[in-house]
């Protein structure tokens, strides 16, 4: 089943039930992924869909850590179940471990041995991990390994 097809799925179950915030969240990401299909001009694959929803959790938590700093407690909670929701279409993410031992396999891969190679790191870890891991997580965990 694609994302696609799930989303319909889901978003039926949800008039259904009379979940009023998980329709609107479905109805975000499925208009993030149609706007990103007719800006490509073609259908999305599903590492195009992955980058949406991971987009889609990024632009939650960065709203989220601002709301926090603002003080705002019921628009912390509200992104916070939103963010709930699109998480659950992401596949499942990588525990600390794995992705630390990805980490380290591509450091030896690359040969990278200091942190101007982050870069040559970064490149090779994101499509490994893609969808399964945040960004910045593997940054921080690149940078601590290249001591």
């Amino acid at each position: 089943m694609t994302l696609l097809e799930r989303l319909n799925q889901d978003m039926k179950q949800a008039l259904k039930n009379k979940e009023k915030d998980r329709l609107t969240v479905i109805r975000m990401v499925k208009s993030s992924l149609q706007n990103e299909a007719i800006k490509k001009g073609e259908e999305l694959s599903e590492d195009d869909e992955m980058q949406v929803l991971t987009r889609e959790v990024k632009q939650r938590k960065d709203s989220l850590q601002e709301f926090k700093n603002a003080n705002r407690d019921d628009l912390a909670e509200k992104t916070e179940q939103e963010l709930e929701i699109i998480q659950g279409y992401l596949p499942e993410q990588l525990s600390d471990e794995e992705l630390e031992q990805i980490v380290i396999n591509t450091i030896n891969e690359v040969g990278a041995s200091s942190k101007s190679d982050m870069g040559k790191v970064m490149s090779a870890v994101m499509p490994k991990v893609k969808g399964q891991a945040d960004g910045s997580k593997v940054n921080k965990m690149v940078m601590n390994h290249l001591q």
